[in-house]
């Protein structure tokens, strides 16, 4: 039953309030449960008083997007680099990287969207944030003395280890949650040992997998591998 004393008619209903209630339900409940009706029910409002805020659920799906990395843009801005006597620009990755991973851990199941649903909206239409993110990290990257070229792929080889990472952790989806064996939770018993010998030896390897320590080791040794900038342009890091 809507509450006709709710949000919108205390004149309370924001966007910022819209897309927060979104990103609880999807937390909650998954992406399946997010519809304009049952975010209206959440918020205690008829569905066309959401049309103001998002039109419909496309829209409302580029919000979870949007409030997803206004939640990254938040952390880097409340937690400063630390001393490093890694160059500048390194340091800051890693920073953005560990951002990542804290938005992946609070919201899992925003995670698959993030990592699909830019392909279908052009570059200039993706959300503020995001786009603020990106121009940081190639900002970043220019004043740390790369070319245009090389910084593109230093940006593009950073965004997939990152996202590829986090799924990967994120997708393993843990068969009983209850029980303390490995093999049980991981549901990896199922499996026959002597088909899956490899599988079943290294389940405690898997269910002890660090996903932000994993992240880190390997970040760093595909940015071992990069075309590195001259010495005296590495750039201090902080974030714009």
């Amino acid at each position: 039953m809507v509450d006709r004393d709710g949000p919108e008619k205390r004149g309370r209903l924001s966007r910022p309030l819209v897309l927060g209630a979104a990103v609880a339900l999807v937390d909650r409940e998954g992406l399946a449960a997010l519809t304009m009706r049952r975010l209206a029910a959440e918020l205690g409002v008829e569905s066309m008083a959401l049309y103001r805020y998002t039109p419909g659920k496309e829209a409302l799906l580029d919000g979870l997007i949007e409030a997803y990395f206004t939640e990254i843009n938040d952390w880097l801005r409340t937690n400063a680099a630390s001393g490093s006597p890694e160059p500048g620009w390194r340091l800051e990755l890693r920073r953005i990287a560990r951002a990542f991973a804290v938005a992946a851990h609070a919201h899992p199941e925003i995670l698959p969207l993030v990592a699909t649903r830019p392909l279908s909206v052009p570059m200039a239409r993706r959300p503020v944030p995001v786009l603020r993110l990106t121009e940081h990290i190639l900002a970043v990257l220019g004043r740390a003395g790369f070319d245009d070229a090389t910084a593109l792929t230093v940006y593009r080889t950073f965004v997939a280890w990152n996202l590829g990472c986090l799924l990967v952790d994120k997708r393993q989806v843990v068969d009983n949650p209850e029980e303390p064996d490995p093999v049980l939770r991981l549901g990896l018993h199922r499996l026959p040992a002597a088909e899956y010998p490899r599988l079943r030896a290294l389940v405690p390897r898997l269910a002890e997998f660090d996903d932000e320590r994993e992240m880190l080791a390997g970040l760093d040794s595909l940015l071992d591998g990069m075309p590195q900038p001259a010495p005296d342009a590495f750039y201090g890091g902080g974030n714009s």
